[in-house]
Parts: structure tokens; sequence; C-alpha cells
């Protein structure tokens, strides 16, 4: 069992087995002789490869369990391959790409369970910090290593508060470490990586330096956000058409609903909703989410737990206020508040605010200041960590809110 999962963790060898799987498979369902055979064959081929690809890159945010992301991934460059197909009017066997989705389906479930044990950080770490915060992970086993110090005990890398005193033969030891290629890591960082929020508790100068995002990726996250919303208007026209009729027959009042947010800079702009509650309630701007729920309408709960209200934010992002993933804006008397309350608050300004964002997914919405300063957290890693497998991450983790409703208010 033991040799298995050591031949399991070598990527290249389970990705030959995949290839291997489903040309043999294949072979023996469908001949190979008839074209749209082996045009969805390939199809499969190109589709596996981006899984094998795709899921190392999205799943290495929060040390999270591979498996939980085999089947969205797949369902999105399946959904790809055949808008390819369409397009390009390539001709293909239905069967063979059925065929070819539950061989990859079975096979990545089954190699991710293999890897399951070899994922698992196995850290070494000097004593001066408290364990307790890390010992309760399933993705991560940290010992305690004792002088005399032997860079023979480290597997994954060695773990130390580099912010606190240590001695002369534990400074020697961890510059050792780092001139033999044996990775060290700050304690504040591993907790980082597991909790998926930068501490603000130990944040610095130096330290707010690293949250400048890559201008690159921000002009190339604009045209791709923007083309995907082009895109997807034929299907979202329609359902918002829907959504504005039953919010008329069900309550009195307009079917959108506007309001002043904060964005990027500090600047303030109007932000697009679907209204979900009723109208005429004094002081509603300054209330949280959670003192709303008596205003909120039947089809309001709907489509606030399928997040259907935030589609007219697509105008936002097209009109450059917005982006799809970034930190949800906030209200203008909140934002002085909290900029009073909160250290640090305003570098959630230095990107655009989105539609969904990484503290939605991972925390849900805030209800007082004390979530909120948990949410600033979250937004913090996010800027720190911007990139594009992050954001494909947070799509998945939004495609999960809206079918189970969590963060939804």
């Amino acid at each position: 069992m033991y040799k298995t999962q050591q031949l399991f963790t070598n990527k290249y060898i389970t990705y030959a087995i995949g290839l291997g799987l489903i040309y043999a498979i294949i072979d023996i369902l469908m001949p190979f002789s008839y074209a749209t055979v082996y045009n969805s064959f390939l199809i499969t081929l190109i589709v596996y490869t981006g899984c094998v690809i795709t899921l190392p890159r999205v799943t290495k945010f929060l040390l999270v369990d591979k498996s939980l992301y085999v089947l969205p991934v797949m369902l999105s460059l399946y959904s790809l391959a055949i808008i390819a197909i369409v397009l390009l009017r390539i001709e293909y066997s239905r069967p063979t790409l059925i065929y070819g989705f539950a061989i990859v389906l079975f096979w990545l479930l089954i190699s991710a369970r293999f890897n399951h044990q070899s994922a698992i950080l196995k850290l070494q770490a000097i004593d001066n910090f408290s364990l307790s915060s890390f010992n309760s992970n399933q993705h991560i086993e940290i010992e305690t290593i004792n002088s005399p110090y032997n860079l023979k005990q480290i597997k994954d890398g060695l773990v130390v508060n580099l912010h606190k005193s240590l001695t002369a033969e534990q400074e020697k030891f961890i510059a050792d470490c780092s001139i033999n290629n044996k990775v060290v890591y700050h304690s504040e960082t591993i907790k980082e990586m597991i909790e998926g929020k930068v501490q603000t508790t130990h944040l610095s100068e130096n330290a707010l330096n690293a949250l400048n995002t890559n201008p690159s990726y921000r002009l190339i996250k604009r045209f791709i956000e923007t083309g995907l919303i082009l895109l997807s208007l034929p299907v979202f026209l329609p359902l918002m058409l829907i959504i504005s009729i039953a919010i008329k027959l069900e309550s009195k009042g307009p079917v959108f609903y506007t309001q002043k947010r904060i964005g990027q800079g500090g600047n303030t702009f109007k932000i697009y909703k679907l209204r979900s509650m009723e109208v005429g309630c004094p002081k509603a701007d300054s209330k949280f989410v959670t003192e709303e729920h008596a205003r909120v309408t039947n089809i309001g709960r709907f489509i606030r737990k399928t997040r259907i209200d935030e589609i007219p934010q697509f105008f936002n992002v097209i009109k450059g206020e917005m982006a799809l993933i970034g930190p949800r804006p906030e209200q203008e008397s909140f934002v002085k508040s909290f900029e009073a309350d909160i250290p640090f608050y305003g570098y959630r300004h230095m990107v655009k605010p989105g539609i969904t964002g990484w503290a939605q997914t991972v925390q849900g919405y805030t209800a007082d200041t004390d979530s909120t300063r948990e949410k600033l957290a979250h937004d913090l890693y996010y800027i720190k960590h911007l990139s594009f497998w992050l954001d494909v991450n947070i799509f998945f983790k939004t495609l999960k809110t809206m079918i189970t409703g969590f963060g939804a208010k």
C-alpha cells in the first residue's frame, strides 16, 4: 500500500496512467475508425490535461482538499469544450464524450485520494511560538525539534517565529537550512496559509509593501471579466427581466435599488442591485444586513440567497467601477466608522471592489464591527495573493455559495 501511495505522488506517473486509462477504455467501448470518436477522444484528453494543470493551482490556497474541486473544475472545462465544439462545428461522438467524462472524473478522484496523505505538509518547528493553532488542521503536521539540531530532521520545511528571540545555535541552524535549500517558514506565514487571512495584528510597514498587486494582471483581469460578462448577457438579461416582473408583482416600488458605495482609491460610486426589500424604511442605509431581514420580500429572499440580486452590478464592472471578484464595497457611513475603529481598514481600497470576493466565500457577510475586522483580514489576504488562480478558486467557491446559500443574506 505504501509503495502504491509513493507511485501516485509522482504527478507525471499519475497523468500518464490517466492517459492510458482514457485510451484503453474508449478503445474497448468505441471504434476509433470513426472521425467523431477520434475528435471526442482528443477533446477528452485536452480537458483531462486542463484539469491536471488547473487543480493544483486552484487548490493551493487554504491547503484545501483537491477532491472537492474535481467536479466543478471538470464541469467548467467541459462547458468550454462544448462551446468550442459548437462554435467551430467540430463533429463529435456524444457517447465518447460521456465515457470520457466518467473516466476522467473517476481517475481524478482516485488520484486525489491517493495524493491526500502526500499533500500533508510535514514541518518541524523551533519551539519559540505556540503550536496550538496549527495542530487542529488536517492538512499540516508540525513537530517540535530540540538541540542539537540536524538538517536530516527537516522534511517539508522548518517553522520558526522570526520576530522572537533566537539563540546563536538556532540562528545558525536557520541559516544552514536556507543554504541547503530547506524551506524556512515564518510561523505567521503558515498561519496565513491555513486560515486564508492576513494577521492584521502583526502588520508592519514592510509587510504592507507586499499588498502591492501586479498591474499587468489587473489589466488582464479587467479584459477577462468584461469579456465574460458580455458573453453571459444573453443568459442573464432574460433572467433579470423575469425577476424584475416578479418584483413588481409582489410589492410597490422601483425594480432597481441604487446606493453610494466606496470603491478603489476611496472614490464613491453608485452600485446597482435588484430590489429585495420593501420600500420606505428610515435610515436603511446605516443598518447591517442582519438588521434588515424583516423588510426582505419573498422574491427578495430567493434572489439574495442565489445572488441574483447582484446581476445589475455587471454594469458597474463594464463601467470600470467594480470587478467581478474583489472585496465587497461598503457604504460610506460604514467606511468612516471602520477606518476610525479598525487599523489598516483603508488598505482594502487598493483594488476595485467586487461582486463576490474571498471574504464572502470563506466567511460570509458581516454583522458587526468584530466580524468586519475579521473580514478585513480576509480582504488583505486576497489583495496580497491576488492572481488568476485565486480568482478561479473564488469563482468555484461562489458557485457553491449560490447553490448552498452560505454567505447570502
